[in-house]
């Protein structure tokens, strides 16, 4: 399905947004379930979670968590955010993982298990997002517990435990913000859905953002739990929706901006992204991710890259895009992603020279931007090294 072509109406006002049922197998068979002129209420800055307290029982000696957490010199007491998986030794009976997200986790005590002088207790203060899967209260019989922290270890886990005191527990209920899509004209699938009684729980719907070419500008996934339906504020024959959900993946406060700007087009002036703060940057950074697209394979040359707004890791990968492909393009959302697109495809590919003008801003933003998995080099060296090794020669200047 193409945007474009349901981007027009008789009406004194824009569609601005498109609602589709995608289908990840095939993006050209996105079915239409309505299109709208406005949305309320989708950016938000959601509440940190509530501060728990947990205790880790029983994590190896010999683990990379305990090794920072308790076994170094300097011990790390900040681990920042990170994720919980508990696997299954036996999934047939047990079902699948779970996963549970741990923010801005702090160490508060440590000290060795009892009885077991090779493992290690810890006692850490966390934000606890629970695993949204129906089983996901139910222990496993034989559970595994891995721990990830990226400013341990990015890559593979942190660390593990026997068992966690305090994690399953009940949790208040947050409110969640509702979703009003104002002047909506639904298609015949979200027509269904609105005839039954409300409130009417529905499945995930994708809500995609149109500049005003009718250009396609990213997505965001919304649970289309209808709780009611009214005659627009616009008038005619359109309605206005109201619909609640996750608010996990809403795009911030900060990202309204952004949008503004791409509404107008894909950009074409260069160092626009500098303006905003991380969150504004790593909007822009999303948009990008959409295209356009360019010609394969591209080698040689020189490319000059400007770093006087380097100051964070968005903002070298806009900067990086912006060097080798001009301004809204994307040249990876990651470093990973970054390696991918110097293995080839629609990108830049070496040989050719990246010279790097103000290299000194990055280097100096980004030296506390330390990755421990990566030998303790800064997300500037990683990335300058990252680029030598695939056959860039870059120029620091």
């Amino acid at each position: 399905m193409r945007s474009d072509e349901h981007a027009e109406w008789e009406r004194d006002f824009p569609v601005r947004y498109l609602l589709v049922r995608e289908d990840f197998d095939d993006e050209e068979e996105a079915v239409l379930w309505g299109r709208c002129a406005e949305v309320e209420g989708l950016f938000m800055d959601p509440p940190p979670l509530p501060r728990e307290v947990l205790t880790l029982r029983g994590c190896p000696h010999e683990s990379l968590l305990v090794q920072a957490v308790a076994a170094s010199a300097e011990p790390v007491r900040l681990l920042g955010d990170g994720m919980l998986s508990i696997e299954p030794v036996d999934p047939s009976n047990d079902g699948p993982a779970r996963f549970w997200d741990l923010e801005d986790t702090a160490v508060l005590a440590h000290w060795p298990t009892p009885g077991d002088p090779g493992r290690v207790d810890i006692v850490v203060g966390t934000g606890v997002r629970e695993d949204d899967f129906g089983g996901g209260k139910r222990l496993p019989s034989s559970p595994r517990f891995d721990l990830w922290f990226p400013s341990i270890r990015g890559d593979s886990p942190s660390g593990g435990c026997r068992s966690i005191d305090g994690l399953f527990t009940p949790r208040p209920q947050r409110p969640t913000q509702p979703v009003h899509l104002i002047g909506c004209e639904p298609a015949a699938p979200l027509l269904a859905l609105l005839c039954r009684p409300l409130p009417q729980e529905g499945d995930p719907i994708t809500l995609w953002p149109l500049d005003h070419h009718g250009r396609t500008m990213t997505g965001y996934r919304l649970a289309l739990d209808t709780v009611e339906a009214r005659p627009s504020v616009l008038g005619g024959a359109l309605i206005d929706v109201t619909i609640t959900g996750p608010e996990d993946d809403r795009p911030t406060l900060a990202a309204r901006p952004v949008w503004e700007i791409w509404s107008d087009g894909v950009p074409t002036r260069p160092n626009q992204w500098a303006q905003f703060d991380a969150k504004g940057r790593s909007e822009w950074l999303r948009l990008t991710s959409v295209g356009p697209y360019w010609p394969e394979g591209l080698s040689g040359g020189t490319y000059h890259l400007d770093g006087q707004h380097v100051t964070d890791r968005a903002g070298l990968l806009l900067a990086l895009g912006e060097a080798l492909l001009g301004p809204g393009a994307n040249y990876g959302t990651c470093l990973d992603s970054v390696a991918d697109y110097l293995g080839g495809g629609s990108s830049v590919v070496p040989p050719f020279t990246l010279v790097w003008h103000h290299a000194d801003i990055a280097c100096h933003a980004l030296a506390g931007d330390v990755l421990g998995y990566l030998g303790g080099l800064s997300y500037f060296e990683v990335t300058v090294n990252l680029l030598r090794e695939r056959g860039v020669t870059v120029v620091l200047q």
